[in-house]
């Protein structure tokens, strides 16, 4: 991987590390020294179960790790990694999306602060396959919940979206259940129902590998209850004081959305390391990263 020369920041010296894991786990390398001037400084990201948190917290990981910082990741439900943000036991989260986060925001807006917009059109809500044909909008659904076993399935419990659909089902006056559990065993899900040409509904959004591998379409006529979303980097408010160089660098981050779900594909299809397809992410885009640093 390149390396790149920072200009802007005061960089710092540190070992180089990073975990995931219910419990931060930190592995250190050799200290880096730039521009004559050593400080050490750990980012600690805080990481949501699901595959659109990964690309972008593993590429700036590898940025902040080129700085000479060293990173740890936590993985937890969204609620816990606001949680975490509040209290500073973690610096920052690059998957927070709104206007579904807007009750987080609220609760810790003494403590947390949106840091920069990651990417925009981020289309989510009740999702079946294409071959349902008789079913393209919530609408349809009406008189038709047999087709489904009355159920719908969910991702995990505290997720935002899990209650947005219980609301758009009590909204709506299904005589259905949402059947809760992570999003790797709502996808076991899919994956079983699609293989056997089954009818299905389940909570889609992108960026996702789900669409790349499977004909599906989002129902219309779900704008009441899911909005599209924009994506953010939100932290600590305490972070650009204790870290100003990284935050100079998040507050100036972005990503196409098409990037972060090719590289969600290349990690779930093709089952390469996420450090490596977000190091070959960073050289292949060194114009994008010299703007995060404001070269």
């Amino acid at each position: 991987m390149k390396k790149f020369t920072l200009s802007a920041f005061a960089v710092f010296s540190v070992g180089v590390g990073a975990a995931c894991g219910g419990e931060a786990e930190t592995t250190s390398g050799d200290s880096e020294t730039n521009g004559g001037e050593e400080v050490s400084g750990t980012i600690e990201f805080g990481v949501a179960p699901w595959t659109s948190t990964v690309p972008p917290t593993e590429v700036a990981a590898v940025v902040l790790e080129d700085m000479g910082y060293e990173t740890e990741q936590t993985e937890a439900d969204v609620g816990a990694v606001y949680t975490g943000l509040s209290r500073g036991d973690l610096d920052v989260f690059m998957d927070a999306w709104f206007p579904m986060h807007n009750s987080y925001m609220d609760e810790y807006s003494d403590t947390i602060e949106e840091t920069a917009l990651s990417y925009t059109d981020a289309s989510q809500g009740w999702t079946v396959p294409t071959y349902v044909e008789e079913i393209d909008s919530l609408e349809d659904i009406h008189g038709n919940e047999d087709l489904f076993n009355g159920e719908m399935y969910g991702i995990e419990e505290g997720a935002e979206v899990t209650e947005i659909s219980r609301d758009l089902i009590d909204g709506e006056g299904f005589d259905m259940e949402q059947v809760v559990s992570s999003e790797g065993g709502m996808l076991s899900e899919v994956t079983r129902h699609i293989a056997n040409e089954e009818p299905i509904v389940f909570y889609g959004w992108r960026p996702h590998s789900m669409f790349n591998n499977f004909d599906l379409k989002v129902l219309e006529d779900q704008a009441e209850y899911f909005e599209i979303a924009d994506v953010k980097v939100v932290s600590n408010k305490d972070f650009a004081e204790e870290k100003p160089e990284a935050y100079e660098f998040l507050s100036n981050w972005y990503m196409p959305l098409e990037d972060v779900e090719a590289m969600i594909v290349e990690i779930e299809n093709e089952d390469r390391d996420p450090r490596e397809v977000a190091e070959e992410w960073v050289d292949e885009n060194e114009g994008i990263v010299n703007e995060w640093l404001g070269q």
